[in-house]
């Protein structure tokens, strides 16, 4: 196995180099004010406690309470003041520092230029002349003061910052933590005038706040996963590792293939993925000018997408499959995207179909075949964006029906999520944290439910806060306690807190789910804070189970994820996550080994922590789309989509569901789901797996549909017609488990879809368990 393996001597020099070196933290948040500071100091109060002597230099001197309050309790080694253009500014006394030795500094303001002079020109070298002498960091800044970014930043929302620090920086940090903020939360910041807070008229725009918090929670995640794949590689683990998205396109020279490197494109923007694009080619062949020109072409559109391109060495047709396979599954691909085949039924008998030759070799990859739009619809380009309607939108009149459900939102509450990547992340501490500020500013909150699992941090939050006593319910001679949601609402409070929204009431409850009980709260105009764990929601329980070989049962709809006014991720670092574990500040002692060597791995937590981070990411940027259809950074929609999925009763039909709507969802498209019977006799097994299938496509929010085909041999001419019949323009099937015995007998029902469904795209989807 991979950790068994031994070092080498430069490998050992290294590690043993390491441990002189003090450790850097940074806390990354997208703007000033996100709370950056206050929690730096609150990880040193925590250090403190355990023993570590911490001092602080060049903090921020904000004047909010709780900031201040954490910062009394520090020894500051005096920095040096100077001025610049009339405005203080703060240097570190690196001598005095040196002399201090303390074990952590906090260091506010990475992003500094020192004054005319100082031994270092910026902070961030005064930081790792620090590190070189054994002290450790713990500091913060702004997404947009790193190079690169900084870039992104100014064509986006027009903020430009005085000072940056190199594109790496993040990578010379031990650990990186986001420090989450919802736009809404910021803009009450600012109007409450919070001291210390003078932003930037640009920051100050909605749309410019979720613009710069994607950019943070994206940057985050690739980070994470460049750690989860090295981890994985230590492991000597390989394949996908199912937290995020990897699309090879392979393309030949000739006038399609730019096309299929954009629809690989548009299909990694959506799904926030990389791609590359690979060329098979025979190493003897001479190219015509034609030919020539199309490469050229192919490689300038992959690098302007920002793809990696690469030819391979192709000995003849018949080894393509193979090549291919094997060459994706080196580079860790999700997808693979190629055009459908022109070959008749004969020549594929004949010469060898190369899809059918992929399928048989794939696993735990998806095989994506895009249509012909040019010769099916006479389309050789992709169509331009649908032109925004928001004019037209300021003038219209609302019906009846609309102006009832406008006043119905206006009298909705307010419904604030935080999401975790893993238990114990500190979400309920959050969520009481922030209902304290609530309660102080005399805003009415009551505690409708709160686990605190035993934590001692969690259970002081909840301090004064009124608490409405839980009601109790007798089952199977048993006596149960749940939240009794009548007396919230006889109570009538501004804001309850509701914890665990994935929570299964107890059988005999009014309503079956938590997150029930709180769209009945938020109907009768009573805001709601809750939070969840990111493995709950629904789509994401098959990419869940595959990360952690967990299957989890309770779920929350993504559709309640919407239903958030405000949705803000709670990040932790693995590191720091295994810490609170065996401290037993997570679970119980005696469970710790246990949890560390079960859910709580290393390579779970990375896994989570990247899904939470893509997840929150793409989450900010719909919002962003309903705001503005032209600032979503992940690229505007280029045609109305229409997503068909097929599925087999008998087969693992709810893993096609989440992943059509997934796709249809980050497509704003229209999804059906549709069964063919094929005259079997229904069975009761049969029939409750249907109506599974139908709750969950229409939970999901999408519609289930069925017809009969005459006999087995015309499912796929019955499927291809109500295909046809709802306008699809993309083909949802799962890969076909059949023996090739079977597929001769019997037919294989895939292939008789590609062969007549080359007028749509389709995607194959592999069983990646």
């Amino acid at each position: 196995m991979a950790p068994l393996k031994r070092k080498t001597p430069e490998e050992l020099l290294l590690s043993i180099a390491k441990l002189h070196q003090g450790r850097l933290k940074i806390l990354i948040g997208a703007v000033s004010g996100s709370g950056k500071t206050y929690h730096m100091l609150r990880e040193g109060c925590q250090l403190k406690q355990d023993g570590i002597d911490v001092v602080l230099c060049a903090a921020t001197p904000l004047l909010h309470a709780e900031t201040l309050e954490q910062a009394g309790s520090f020894e500051r080694v005096p920095s040096i003041i100077w001025h610049k253009n009339g405005a203080e500014q703060e240097d570190l006394n690196l001598d005095a520092l040196l002399a201090r030795n303390a074990e952590v500094v906090l260091v506010d303001g990475l992003a500094h230029r020192n004054r005319e002079g100082a031994p270092f020109k910026t902070r961030l070298e005064d930081v790792l002349h620090l590190l070189s002498k054994g002290i450790s960091v713990i500091t913060t800044i702004n997404v947009y003061e790193l190079e690169g970014v900084d870039e992104i930043a100014l064509k986006w929302t027009g903020i430009r910052t005085p000072c940056t620090v190199p594109a790496h920086t993040l990578e010379l940090a031990d650990e990186v933590r986001l420090i989450d903020v919802s736009p809404e939360t910021m803009l009450k910041r600012f109007e409450e005038g919070e001291p210390g807070l003078h932003p930037d008229p640009a920051i100050s725009l909605r749309g410019n706040l979720a613009v710069l918090r994607e950019l943070a929670l994206r940057l985050v995640a690739e980070g994470v996963n460049e750690s989860l794949e090295k981890h994985r590689e230590e492991m000597g683990l390989t394949g996908p590792s199912g937290a995020s998205e990897r699309i090879l396109v392979t393309a030949q020279y000739h006038w399609n293939g730019s096309l299929y490197v954009r629809r690989g494109q548009q299909i990694a923007r959506r799904l926030n993925g990389d791609i590359i694009v690979v060329s098979f080619i025979d190493p003897d062949k001479k190219w015509s000018k034609e030919e020539q020109s199309f490469r050229a072409s192919i490689k300038k559109l992959t690098a302007k997408v920002g793809g990696i391109f690469e030819e391979q060495p192709l000995p003849s047709r018949r080894s393509l499959p193979t090549a291919l396979v094997r060459y994706a599954e080196a580079h860790q691909v999700t997808r693979i995207v190629m055009g459908h085949s022109k070959q008749s039924r004969w020549q594929q008998l004949w010469q060898g179909s190369i899809v059918d030759s992929m399928l048989r070799k794939l696993k735990r990859i998806d095989l994506f075949l895009m249509a012909d739009r040019a010769e099916h619809e006479g389309e050789r380009i992709l169509p331009v964006k649908q032109r925004s309607d928001s004019r037209k939108a300021l003038f219209h009149r609302f019906s009846r029906q609309e102006r009832e459900e406008q006043m119905e939102s206006m009298r909705r509450g307010h419904f604030t999520l935080y999401i975790g990547a893993a238990p114990g992340v500190g979400k309920t501490y959050r969520m009481l944290a922030e209902a304290n500020i609530l309660f102080r500013k005399g805003i009415d909150v009551v505690i409708g439910v709160v686990e605190t699992h035993g934590r001692e941090e969690t259970a002081v939050q909840i301090g004064e806060l009124p608490v409405i006593e839980r009601q109790t319910i007798s089952y199977r001679e048993t006596t149960l306690v749940e939240m009794d949601v009548d007396a919230i609402i006889r109570r009538n409070p501004d804001v309850v807190l509701v914890d665990e929204l994935a929570h299964t009431n107890v059988p005999g409850s009014l309503r079956k789910k938590r997150y029930e009980d709180v769209i009945h709260l938020l109907e009768k105009g009573i805001s709601v804070v809750s939070t969840m764990n990111v493995q709950h929601i629904e789509s994401l329980n098959d990419a869940i189970e595959q990360v952690t070989g967990v299957r989890v049962r309770e779920t929350v709809p993504d559709a309640i994820i919407r239903l958030a006014d405000q949705v803000e991720l709670i990040d932790v670092t693995p590191q720091m996550l295994q810490q609170r574990m065996r401290e037993g500040k997570i679970y119980a002692k005696d469970k710790v080994e246990q949890a560390l060597g079960a859910f709580f791995t290393t390579g779970n937590l990375i896994a989570l922590r990247e899904l939470a981070l893509r997840e929150l990411a793409d989450d900010v940027d719909e919002r962003l789309e309903a705001w503005d259809r032209n600032q979503t950074l992940r690229g505007t929609l280029r045609r109305r989509e229409v997503i068909f999925v097929g599925v087999d009763i008998h087969a693992d039909a709810e893993r096609l569901i989440r992943r059509g709507f997934r796709i249809a969802y980050r497509l704003k498209a229209q999804w059906h789901v549709h069964y063919v019977e094929d005259g079997a006799p229904w069975t009761s097994e049969a029939i409750h797996k249907r109506d599974a299938l139908m709750k969950l496509t229409e939970r999901l929010g999408g519609v289930f549909e069925m017809s009969k085909a005459e006999s087995r041999k015309h499912i796929a001419g019955t499927l291809l017609t109500a295909a046809s019949r709802a306008k699809a323009t993309q083909l949802i099937v799962g890969q076909s488990g059949r023996r090739t015995w079977y597929s001769i007998l019997r037919g294989n029902i895939v292939r008789e879809l590609l062969q007549a469904g080359r007028h749509m795209d389709v995607l194959i989807v592999a069983n990646r368990m």
